[in-house]
């Protein structure tokens, strides 16, 4: 047997869990319906297959019909859910995987004008800043009802197969109930700590009499709301002996904070540039006071922190969530001693954020990830050996290079600068995006290993390429910031890419025009607020940086915020003229014939690039396919044709940025779903 302290089995009550690793409650998204189907299913059983321990559905499934879920999650509600529960069990439990799921009773956590138009519940009148929602205060019945619903919920569980529950008790009805600053009730459910959790102790009270003593039942819950007037460290401790006194919790998992502003929330769940682990010693505290087993995930992105964790027994259980959506073979590599293999976790919360924005959880480099159908994360080998030559080493290149590699091909590339990485290098130069290039590094590693042939500081030309004698060509070029978007001056403009890699300095008085509302135009504007500069971030939308998302946006607004920046919404800049040593920034808005004129140092555009397509359309008349892409056959995993022109000599195909402006996550699954089928 193993020494590793991950790899060591644990009892939880009558469960023998198989090693320490586990994946903690999270909703990606994926339901049909409110159900668990096929899509669902495959996300957590190709987990499951890799040998994590337990994985723990769910984020949160709503017990009650006045819990809407704000996006899509599970309906527990519902008797038809448990059929599909049983199918992702009985996967699961398969290869030996355990498998729970957290239930929970949003509270104010969401909005009236969702699923039956119910008005939301809580124990105040008090709004939830991030959605928005007054709810009513809630009354008895409500209560007597709600109970009744989670004991419902719970024994749906059971029935489909779950190893055990999990009650939410962070941000939603049953710590809304804990904490002073959401609780204004008389009587028997407000005033004192007693009396505040007296609802969430008929709720495990009404669930044991439902479902048994031996069914796991666990609970995760803010210990510390870290909030003025709020929980505080000394009230968790007591909460969660008060739960231990009960005898019927089997399991604590521990959350540090608030999730009611995007700040909070990101403080829960940290984002790249935070600190790695920040709550995993204060976790390790509630373990040691109150002897319950304990879980904890926040930022544990790697092996080494993890395994410190189950170690120096600070956790009975080590959750590594985004972890494992960027590598879902964590623990089969960690038993096969290849921990160098395993795609890291780079905190960009691309899965986080999606969600938030009404979307489904992405890994932001493993397009994999939710697509399991669709998708292999491990790669087959090819029938036949071919010649693939690839142009351009961004995240679209390495991609491909990788996939092509690991199909057996023989694989070289071509890349202009002297190093790999493209548009990630530049968004690493930022010390809070470091992580970004792992991204890279993590590519350029892989591809190593597989023999892959780089030749840096090489414009690739047509015969560059041709005398490679290639059966396959991919593009991967990338595009260039496009900042010809005024009537009149775009020479007197530079580009925020000329800002972030150092190549202009900031003026002093600054407009960062973002006609794009994605990162660089944020990121150009800390290089510049941090050089004293006065900074206005400008954009004709009606929010700003809509693709940066709401958890991204926060370490942002907290490097700006304390710094001479303004932030302008829904007015478009239409020209620049010289003013004498300023540029007079001609102003507009899409809403009314509004114009004015004012005077800055430097104009910095954010718009997207155009894509570095020249070699493409020369490369295009010599190949077999003209270039073309069968979207059936990419969407569906077929094989592309190759018959549009005889005289050809090779396949030719462009992804990534190369073909029109779009993120990170489209240029590596561009490559990826292409590649697979070479």
């Amino acid at each position: 047997m193993s020494k590793d302290p991950l790899l060591q089995p644990y009892q939880l009550k009558h469960l023998t869990l198989k090693n320490r690793i586990m994946i903690t409650s999270h909703e990606p998204a994926y339901p049909e319906d409110g159900m668990p189907k096929d899509r669902y299913r495959a996300y957590h059983e190709t987990r499951a297959k890799a040998g994590v321990a337990m994985t723990m559905t769910a984020g949160s499934a709503a017990v009650s019909r006045n819990s809407p879920p704000v996006f899509n999650n599970i309906l527990a509600y519902k008797d038809e859910v448990v059929p599909w529960v049983k199918r992702l069990t009985d996967a699961c439990h398969d290869h030996g995987c355990a498998v729970m799921i957290q239930l929970t009773h949003l509270g104010r956590r969401t909005h009236w004008n969702k699923g039956d138009w119910l008005p939301s519940v809580s124990p105040s009148h008090e709004r939830e800043p991030a959605h928005r929602a007054f709810p009513k205060q809630v009354e008895d019945w409500d209560i007597d009802r709600i109970i009744q619903d989670y004991a419902d919920a719970a024994e749906r569980m059971k029935e489909g197969g779950m190893d055990g529950i999990e009650l939410q008790a962070y941000g939603h009805l049953m710590d809304q109930f804990w904490s002073p600053l959401t609780n204004t009730l008389d009587g028997p459910f407000g005033g004192t700590l007693e009396n505040r959790m007296r609802f969430s102790l008929q709720v495990i009270d009404a669930i044991r009499n439902r479902v048994g003593d031996e069914f796991i039942l666990g609970m995760r819950f803010t210990a510390d709301e870290d909030l003025e007037g709020g929980l505080t460290p000394e009230d968790g401790l007591e909460i969660a002996r008060r739960l231990k006194e009960t005898g019927q919790i089997d399991f604590l998992n521990v959350i540090r904070g608030h999730i009611e502003t995007d700040p909070g929330l990101t403080d829960v769940i940290p984002v790249q540039g935070m600190r790695n682990a920040p709550h995993l010693d204060f976790a390790g505290t509630i373990k040691k006071e109150i002897g319950l087993p304990t879980f904890h995930a926040a930022k544990i992105p790697d092996v080494a922190t993890a395994r410190h964790a189950i170690a120096e027994g600070l956790l009975d259980m080590v959750g590594m969530t985004r972890a494992h959506m960027a590598d879902p073979m964590i623990v089969k590599k960690i038993a096969e001693k290849r921990e160098g293999d395993i795609r890291p976790c780079v905190g960009a919360t691309y899965c986080l954020d999606r969600i938030y924005q009404a979307g489904d959880a992405l890994c932001i480099h493993n397009p994999a990830t939710g697509r399991e159908l669709t998708m292999p994360h491990e790669i087959a080998a090819a029938a036949h050996k071919k010649k693939v030559v690839i142009v351009g080493a961004g995240p679209a290149g390495m991609e491909a290079a990788r996939v092509a590699a690991e199909r057996g091909h023989d694989v070289s590339v071509f890349e202009a600068a002297p190093d790999a990485g493209g548009q990630v290098r530049l968004t690493a130069q930022s010390e809070r995006r470091r992580e970004m290039i792992s991204i890279i590094d993590w590519r350029m590693d892989q591809c190593t290993a597989l023999g892959v042939r780089f030749r840096f500081n090489t414009f690739a030309e047509v015969q560059d390429v041709i005398g490679e004698e290639p059966d396959v060509v991919i593009v991967a070029t990338g595009g260039l910031p496009h900042t010809e978007v005024l009537s009149e001056g775009n020479d007197l403009v530079v580009s925020a890419w000329d800002i972030i890699a150092g190549d202009v300095k900031p003026g002093k008085r600054v407009l960062v025009y973002d006609d794009a509302g994605d990162h660089p135009a944020l990121q150009a504007a800390e290089f510049i607020a941090s050089s004293g500069a006065h900074v206005e971030i400008m954009t004709p939308d009606r929010s700003f940086a809509p693709d940066v998302m709401a958890m991204n946006l926060v370490p942002y607004m907290r490097s700006l915020q304390d710094k001479d920046v303004r932030f302008t919404v829904t007015y478009r800049l239409k020209a620049a003229r010289r003013a004498g040593n300023m540029i007079s920034a001609v102003i507009g808005t899409d809403y009314s014939n509004f114009v004015e004129e004012r005077e800055f140092h430097q104009i910095v555009i954010n718009h997207g690039t155009v894509p570095m397509d020249e070699l493409y359309f020369e490369l295009k008349p010599r190949s077999k396919n003209l270039g073309s892409v069968n979207q059936e056959a990419l969407i569906f995993g077929r094989p592309q044709p190759l018959d549009a022109n005889p005289e050809g000599t090779f396949a030719l195909y462009r992804i990534g940025d190369a073909v029109s402006a779009r993120n990170t996550h489209a240029a590596i699954y561009d490559a990826l779903r292409l590649v697979k089928d070479i």
